[in-house]
């Protein structure tokens, strides 16, 4: 588990339903996302160790079973590590259409129940149902809905936490995974809050926590009875403020149902350290292809495009550029993506890490669209929409530029990447 997971006991709480008057918040929070959407297919692994994640020697851990997790196993942990706490694990690689589609239906059924939907990432979002109670129960009950819905429909479990704020229906969704359901009565966050660690406040990392292990609090109770000016001093009047407020379970945010994205881009860490500039223009294809597609999908086009590249040594530059109008062709993207890693003179450099981005985003149908002289007036952007329509029915690998696909000896096309058939 990672050190926030550790934090926290898990499993459903025990006991009689709480006092859920006064807490319209929920926090729902799928339980392992990524391995769960593929044991749907891989009914044999559950019960088993299983960690989704890149398989190479620089591969990352994107998520982690139950199972793997009593090993220690974690979210972002390298994957050679995960590999030596729990041998027997089986690594499956990462399928980002598949848990996007999950994804999105999941979220259906959170706006079937209210319009008040702030999702946090693919597998959490916050659900204000104030609204909803006349029309289907106490939040309690509309929790308990919601788990079952998402089991029947999707086949996947979730933990749900109920309280009067945000930060606090997170922090009780969290304690009670897997597949649990905790409220916290408005009345009582005091009492759920102060026996907690101060690691479990939003905002304490690992510096801040020792700044307050210095200072004698170990606990979110101290931390509260601890003077304002005292923590002002040390840790800023802005750190300071925040950690006292939620201390004393005081956060006024509302539940914003949609925040736009400011940018949209990818990356990837080559296995080994890459300096022939072809392979490098390959991969900046693949991740503009990438780029392109999630901005269509979002009905955004950006732009500033930008790249990032990191070398062996670990130092990192990025370069960018604005565009004369938005996009979000992946074509443009790639020939940007191109020109600002040749000029960045790091040709024959060996490059660990590359990425792309697109920037200053905004809806598509609002940007404006100039035809140039030798350009047709079908072309690029249909060809590109096509290639979204093939790729939402037979999955994203169905199609793809043919500089992304290399003969084999035998003639068989590779993927032109990593070699996979």
């Amino acid at each position: 588990m990672s050190r926030k997971q550790q934090l926290h006991r898990p499993g459903p709480q025990p006991g009689p339903p709480a006092d859920d008057t006064g807490c319209p918040i929920l926090h729902v929070d799928m339980d392992a996302f990524f391995v769960s959407v593929e044991l749907l297919e891989r009914p044999e692994l559950r019960g088993r160790p299983v960690v989704v994640g890149g398989a190479g020697p620089r591969g990352v851990v994107s998520a982690a079973s139950y199972e793997a997790r009593k090993f220690g196993v974690h979210s972002a942990m390298p994957m050679s590590r995960a590999r030596r706490l729990c041998p027997q694990a089986v690594v499956l690689p990462v399928s980002h259409g598949k848990y996007g589609r999950v994804s999105a239906a999941v979220f259906e059924i959170f706006r079937s129940i209210t319009p008040l939907v702030e999702g946090l990432s693919l597998d959490e979002a916050f659900l204000d149902v104030g609204g909803a109670r006349r029309r289907l129960g106490r939040p309690a009950e509309i929790a308990r809905m919601v788990r079952e819905q998402v089991r029947a429909q999707q086949g996947i479990t979730c933990s749900v936490g109920v309280a009067s704020t945000k930060f606090v229906a997170k922090l009780a969704s969290t304690r009670c995974k897997p597949d649990g359901l905790l409220v916290v009565p408005a009345d009582g966050v005091v009492d759920f809050l102060h026996p907690l660690p101060v690691a479990s406040l939003w905002g304490v990392g690992e510096r801040t926590e020792q700044t307050l292990t210095r200072l004698g609090l170990r606990t979110v109770g101290q931390l509260a009875r601890i003077p304002l000016a005292t923590l002002q001093r040390e840790l800023g009047n802005a750190m300071g403020a925040h950690l006292y407020e939620l201390a004393w379970g005081r956060d006024p945010r509302e539940v914003v149902p949609h925040t736009p994205d400011k940018s949209i881009g990818a990356e990837e860490t080559f296995d080994a350290d890459v300096d022939d500039p072809e392979v490098i223009r390959r991969e900046l294809l693949r991740l503009a292809e990438k780029v392109g597609a999630r901005l269509r999908e979002a009905g955004a086009a950006g732009r500033t495009v930008s790249v990032k590249l990191r070398m062996a040594n670990f130092k990192t530059i990025t370069r960018a550029r604005t565009l004369r109008e938005p996009t979000d062709l992946a074509r443009v993207i790639y020939v940007t993506a191109c020109e600002l890693y040749e000029g960045a003179g790091l040709e024959r450099v060996r490059l660990r890490l590359v990425g792309v981005r697109v920037e200053n985003l905004g809806p598509a149908g609002e940007a404006p669209r100039q035809l140039a002289f030798d350009e047709p007036e079908r072309g690029w952007r249909e060809a590109e929409r096509a290639m979204d329509q093939v790729a939402h029915r037979f999955g994203r690998g169905a199609v793809r530029p043919a500089a992304l696909v290399e003969r084999a000896h035998d003639g068989d096309a590779r993927d032109g990447r990593d070699g996979r058939r």
